[in-house]
């Protein structure tokens, strides 16, 4: 008898700050241990097994991604099983959607885009509140300066500099789509400083930590800690810069992704 899966496409989204990341680890709670342990209290007589289109790091959160369910088991009616896995995941969590796709779709092969945003402010310390998904950075910036840096971040090249421990063999070449810097009306809350600030960046794949060090290396230009000129040569994959200064993870979200 030939065995027989089914493939289910899970649309998430999750507060990260008291997670150790998306993957699986020993002796910490991560995003994977609960969606497993839940899965496995609601189809307990089936066997079951996901995967995320991209692991997210410690305290890293998802307003928008997308794991998939494969299953021995069908499942006869997907508008309760949402309601079910909701009702049982943690409050930080939340499935947005189900929907049944093939075995030719593949999470990890498949192309797609991905845009995250990194939210910050500065100048007076902010609520603590605001911790989990915003990063406070003390003293004063030129905002304008990071601004004009953020959007030549664009295109196609080596980032070799914004590649955590490169070795020999690592495939620096990226491109990113669009980075910008605004004002923040997208995340709001009353515990929020007046003025708050977010980076924007779209691109068909990061890096580990690429974006906590393009964020880091825009607080030093911020901070006049170093110049434009630099920056920019950070973007020449050929000078090997190695960048040190990694941004905290709580102000980075996984926005959404596109396949």
């Amino acid at each position: 008898m030939q065995f027989k899966r089914f493939y289910y496409l899970i649309a998430l989204q999750y507060l990260g700050f008291r997670y150790h990341g998306w993957q699986l680890q020993p002796d910490v709670p991560t995003v994977e241990l609960m969606v497993r342990k839940t899965l496995k209290f609601i189809l307990p007589d089936a066997k079951t097994k996901v995967l995320a289109c991209g692991r997210t790091d410690a305290k890293v959160s998802a307003n928008q991604t997308y794991i998939e369910l494969f299953s021995d088991t069908k499942i006869p009616n997907l508008e309760v099983f949402l309601g079910t896995f909701n009702y049982n995941l943690p409050s930080d969590i939340k499935a947005l959607e189900i929907n049944p796709v093939d075995a030719d779709f593949n999470i990890i092969q498949d192309p797609k885009i991905k845009t995250y945003h990194y939210y910050f402010a500065f100048g007076e310390k902010m609520h603590p509140f605001a911790a989990s998904v915003m990063s406070f950075i003390h003293g004063n910036l030129d905002l304008n300066l990071m601004q004009k840096a953020a959007t030549l971040y664009a295109g196609k090249r080596d980032f070799y500099s914004y590649t955590f421990r490169p070795k020999e063999k690592t495939d620096t070449i990226a491109e990113v789509i669009s980075c910008k810097i605004e004002e923040n009306n997208t995340l709001k809350a009353n515990f929020f400083p007046k003025n708050t600030y977010v980076l924007k960046i779209k691109g068909k794949g990061f890096k580990r930590n690429q974006i906590r060090l393009l964020m880091g290396i825009l607080i030093d230009l911020g901070k006049h800690k170093v110049d434009l000129d630099f920056f920019i040569d950070t973007l020449d994959g050929r000078k090997k810069i190695k960048l040190e200064h990694i941004a905290p993870a709580s102000g980075l979200v996984l926005e959404n992704v596109e396949f």
